[in-house]
């Protein structure tokens, strides 16, 4: 067969433009907006730069349809899914979490994007995703409502939130299950969250202790963590310079260096602090209990009352971690990933029926809910919104046996 003359132009794919979007989004998901350049993409696309222009006019349009993209997809999905003749609530549920399910993992490596990068996003697009966002909520929530008229709108709402937050908890992990395995698991956990009896304020004692004024902080190296992590929860680790962290902390930059190298290392010291923490957490809870359910009991509590007063800590170390250097990434990952790996092997131990990656799932999804839920309640941390929380964990994690997906959409 003749092969292309010298002279015959070469001509572009058809699918150049989805072909970009999909290596942006990635990279953006990966390894976050900032650390990505133009010429990063066009390198693995395996074009030029001006190339790229013909279909972007910029790097933030291509951040744009990266973190618009799966929104888009999961909105339209499950419009679709509302065209079927499906009468039964609970059959209808069942359709509506598994085509969620399904345009997830279609969108796994990207559908996070959203949740950790949105605050690089002009204001306009943000509220479009979150408009998206919640138009898919109502939609799950109106048949949540048929089954279940009981709840008030404002559990109806957590409870959407809290099963989409299970779904979408695959994005940030990539461990792996055959798809009708994954479908069946994350549908058992979703029927758990949706059946959860969410505790109300008259079955919970306000306990709430006055706020501790304390005293100011004297440490300059903690003052200095302490701001460096408020600022990189409010704008992100890029937004933020050597020199607002110093003013903040009271400081000038060279007071700054005095105590850490470089940002990197006030962000890896951000880091190090929650996963120290989440070590004592684990540690108290393995201590005072007698059986892995009640040590996961107490390992949920501790988790969200840590997560509530110290969400800003939280936040950072889940959102962040694609900005440290290569070799700090790694060992946080390795840090991460045995906190995991004690959590899941208490349930293991609990729910024999599961596998080790099963139980890997249910974990992250329990953790993301924290997280997605809390922020919701804007982190108020009351008896009965920590009550709450721990009560959607204990779903995810215990709730019900894998679903079948037979008969199923």
């Amino acid at each position: 067969m003749a092969g292309r003359t010298e002279t015959e132009p070469r001509r572009r794919p058809k699918n150049r433009k989805a072909q970009i979007a999909m290596v942006a989004a990635e990279a953006f998901s990966e390894r976050g907006y900032h650390s990505v350049s133009v010429d990063d993409i066009a390198a693995t696309v395996g074009i030029s730069g001006p190339a790229l222009y013909r279909h972007y006019p910029n790097k933030y349009a291509l951040f744009l349809d990266a973190a618009t993209s799966p929104a888009t997809a999961l909105e339209q999905a499950i419009d679709a899914d509302a065209e079927r003749d499906v009468p039964d609530a609970a059959q209808r549920l069942d359709g509506q979490i598994l085509t969620a399910v399904r345009t997830t993992v279609a969108n796994r490596r990207t559908a996070g994007l959203y949740r950790w990068e949105s605050r690089y996003l002009d204001a306009a697009d943000r509220a479009y995703i979150r408009g998206t966002i919640e138009a898919v909520n109502r939609r799950i929530g109106a048949t949540l409502a048929r089954l279940r008229p009981d709840l008030s709108n404002r559990d109806n709402f957590l409870i959407c939130v809290g099963m989409l937050s299970v779904i979408g908890s695959i994005t940030v992990h990539r461990a792996n299950l055959p798809a009708r395995r994954l479908e069946g698991l994350l549908l058992g956990a979703c029927r758990a969250v949706a059946r959860a009896d969410l505790p109300t304020p008259a079955a919970q004692p306000d306990t709430t202790s006055p706020p501790m004024q304390g005293i100011p902080l004297s440490n300059k190296r903690e003052v200095l963590l302490n701001e460096s992590i408020l600022l990189f929860h409010a704008r992100g680790y890029h937004e933020v310079s050597i020199e607002d962290i110093g003013t903040a902390a009271g400081i000038n930059a060279s007071g700054v260096y005095r105590h850490f190298a470089s940002k990197s290392d006030l962000l890896a010291a951000a880091f190090h602090r929650a996963a120290d923490r989440l070590a004592v957490a684990v540690g108290t809870a393995l201590a005072g209990a007698t059986t892995p359910r009640e040590a996961l009991e107490s390992l949920v509590e501790v988790y969200v009352r840590l997560s509530f007063r110290q969400n800003e800590l939280m936040s950072v170390y889940f959102a962040e971690i694609g900005s440290l250097p290569d070799a700090q990434r790694t060992e946080l990952r390795n840090v991460q990933r045995l906190n995991v790996e004690e959590w899941a092997r208490l349930l293991g131990e609990t729910r024999t029926e599961l596998s080790v990656v099963e139980c890997r799932f249910l974990v992250h999804a329990a953790l993301s809910l924290v997280l997605d839920v809390g922020r919701v309640m804007r982190f108020d941390a009351t008896p009965v919104n920590e009550a709450r929380v721990q009560t959607l964990m204990l779903a995810t994690l215990f709730g019900s046996s894998i679903g079948d997906t037979e008969g199923s959409a």
